[in-house]
């Protein structure tokens, strides 16, 4: 007798099909329940929604699952767990996770200071157009951190960096009245401009500002303006903010500190017409 062998019938793909459709929008239901529980500040809930997904290789959770050990958010902060879930999604693709790994080896979190390493994952970051990964690998040739130095780098990934955020032409042309490039020198002009541009949102003319403010150009010298706006750009991690913050601390009041750190926690943008 011919033995009969069953093929694939339509209804079992389809079946099949169905299956894996409603197992991907499980998921992806259970990240964005991660999601809004984190938003809402219930850790609790957002490392119940997140860590399953994390473990099972989803690079968004994993990447959400580093930031929560990176802040100590529902759990003891801890360097070196966020380190390992930035890691995993950042051999992923996931952009933010590649940025958030060079900063932590530029910094020493969770692991030995290695600028060679902070390079590697700062430049996969910028390479995907993201903006503080472009001017962090920019800012690491300008001053030769884990690379050869060279000025010609540095300013490429300057200027992408630049052009590609918000409010991009404004700092551009701040920086030109500074330099006196191609427009006469008005520090009065260059600081309209930043301010226009973090108005805007964007995190790289804070970083100008806080120059600004350090060393009085155009407007008196206020270390504890300054400082709000190097530990904001250093919050986002811009190269460089933070030593600078921490530099004008030596010439600043216990109680001036405390004034800056809360007009930085407090500082919203004006509402653009």
């Amino acid at each position: 007798m011919q033995q009969i062998v069953c093929q694939p019938t339509l209804q079992v793909t389809l079946f099949a099909l169905t299956v894996c459709l409603l197992t991907v929008g499980l998921t992806y239901a259970d990240y964005w329940a991660g999601v809004e529980a984190y938003m809402r500040k219930d850790y609790k809930t957002a490392l119940q929604e997140l860590r399953p997904l994390a473990e099972s290789g989803d690079s968004k959770a994993q990447f959400r699952l580093g930031v929560m050990y990176d802040n100590g958010e529902g759990v003891l902060q801890d360097y070196g767990e966020a380190l390992k879930w930035y890691r995993k999604a950042a051999e992923q693709g996931n952009t933010t996770a590649q940025f958030n790994l060079g900063l932590m080896y530029a910094r020493g979190e969770g692991t030995l200071q290695d600028y060679r390493e902070a390079i590697k994952w700062y430049r996969k970051a910028a390479q995907q157009d993201h903006v503080i990964g472009q001017f962090n690998l920019g800012a690491m040739y300008a001053t030769g951190k884990g690379v050869v130095q060279d000025r010609e780098e540095a300013i490429k990934w300057y200027e992408k960096a630049i052009e590609q955020g918000p409010a991009g032409d404004q700092v551009i042309l701040g920086l030109r009245y500074v330099n006196g490039a191609g427009v006469a020198q008005d520090y009065g002009k260059a600081l309209k401009c930043f301010q226009k541009a973090v108005e805007h949102g964007n995190t790289i003319a804070q970083l100008y500002l806080g120059s600004m403010y350090e060393f009085g150009m155009e407007l008196d010298r206020n270390y504890v303006t300054a400082y709000m706006w190097y530990h904001r750009a250093g919050t986002l991690g811009i190269e460089g903010a933070l030593a600078e913050r921490d530099k004008i601390t030596e010439k600043m009041t216990g109680t001036q500190i405390a004034e800056a750190q809360r007009l930085a926690r407090e500082w919203k943008p004006k509402k653009m017409d």
